[in-house]
């Protein structure tokens, strides 16, 4: 589930606020990121308040390209949520495959918040809705619960130290799901491999008009872009500077290159401490949705261990690569959903959610 943050970091944008004088909105986009990735105070006990805080929950999951691609239906004893094909990106996700796994990261997400709010749920797939059962049950705040404001996708060098046995015993607990597996890969000469991977499939994608002209409509250059839009790649979950559409999209033109991204990607790969591999036993919606809520798991177990993660997913966008990819890990007819770098490094600003409302039928 790819989100290119990383285009924006470019030198050239580091200048920008120097011509820009008033256009910065961090106050107000940090107040909106604070409203959104807030603990509950309390538990609520009417029925509706709590579907609705699951709901906030449930929107702070991974996504591609913070596209939001879901809607939700709120039940007296269930929440069902369908896709929102308007948001699919089919130059990068052409079967929408990162569309349902983006389903089942916002899935997990309730499913791990209704614990805490005293709710059992469960899961099902009912044709093009992901249906969850809610039933009274004791309530238990869990540390994937707890992490669910704090998780991101951290698209940035982290400084390779090793994980300890114990954590890379965590991770992989959590990734643990019917037709599933998770391959966790941290010897250096297979990150190498896994790294070449990473920049061919780069090649691939910067060169492929389709693929940079979807990433670009969904990058938003400026704080004021972000917080009126409420989705897509932040200039700001990079730490870069707020910059005037007009301007970030003249800047784009000239400063990302398949070469500079291929480049920034090999580096990436490089620094972290080690990488984990998806792969589905079956190639259906239902095996998405779940290959959604074992990633989601994973990256909320990443973060309650202090660590961080990113999709490093090109290998597995670029189709031909994909089967290549495939065949050097051993997998036969098995289809590897996603790959992901953990490590340490920084906690970058988070991205904004639309509103509750744009999303609740």
């Amino acid at each position: 589930m790819t989100t290119r943050r990383t285009v924006l970091q470019a030198a050239p944008l580091l200048a920008a606020p120097a011509l820009l004088g008033g256009c910065d909105r961090s106050s107000a986009y940090d107040a909106a990121i604070d409203a959104q990735r807030r603990h509950a105070d309390e538990l609520a006990a009417d029925t509706r308040a709590v579907q609705r805080e699951l709901l906030r929950y449930a929107t702070l999951a991974a996504n591609s390209h913070n596209t939001q691609p879901w809607r939700f239906e709120s039940l007296p004893d269930a929440i069902v949520i369908r896709p929102d094909l308007q948001r699919r990106t089919p130059a990068v996700d052409a079967d929408d495959h990162h569309l349902w796994a983006s389903l089942g990261c916002a899935t997990e997400n309730l499913v791990q918040a209704a614990t805490a709010f005293g709710r059992r749920a469960q899961v099902a797939l009912a044709g093009d809705r992901v249906v969850i059962t809610l039933a009274a049950d004791a309530a238990r705040r869990t540390p994937l619960f707890e992490a669910i404001p704090q998780r991101q996708c951290t698209r940035t060098d982290y400084d390779g130290t090793p994980v300890s046995s114990a954590d890379l015993r965590a991770l992989a607990a959590a990734a643990v799901a019917p037709g599933l597996r998770c391959e966790l890969i941290v010897d250096r000469a297979r990150l190498d491999n896994v790294a070449q991977f990473v920049a061919e499939a780069t090649t691939a994608q910067m060169q492929d008009p389709r693929f940079v002209a979807e990433l670009k409509a969904w990058i938003r250059f400026s704080d004021a872009e972000s917080l009126a839009r409420g989705d897509g790649l932040s200039a700001r979950a990079t730490g870069n500077p707020s910059v005037p559409r007009w301007l970030g999209s003249l800047m784009f033109g000239f400063i990302v290159s398949a070469e500079r991204e291929r480049a920034r990607y090999l580096q990436q790969v490089r620094s972290s401490s080690g990488l984990a591999v998806f792969v589905s036993d079956r190639n259906d919606r239902a095996a998405w949705v779940e290959a959604g809520r074992a990633y989601q798991r994973f990256a909320l177990q990443v973060t309650a261990l202090g660590l961080r993660t990113a999709f490093i997913n090109q290998p597995v966008e670029v189709p031909a690569l994909r089967a290549q990819f495939g065949r050097w890990l051993g997998l036969g007819d098995a289809r590897p959903d996603f790959i992901v770098r953990f490590g340490r490094g920084p906690l970058l600003p988070h991205s904004l959610r639309r509103p509750l409302d744009e999303v609740i039928d």
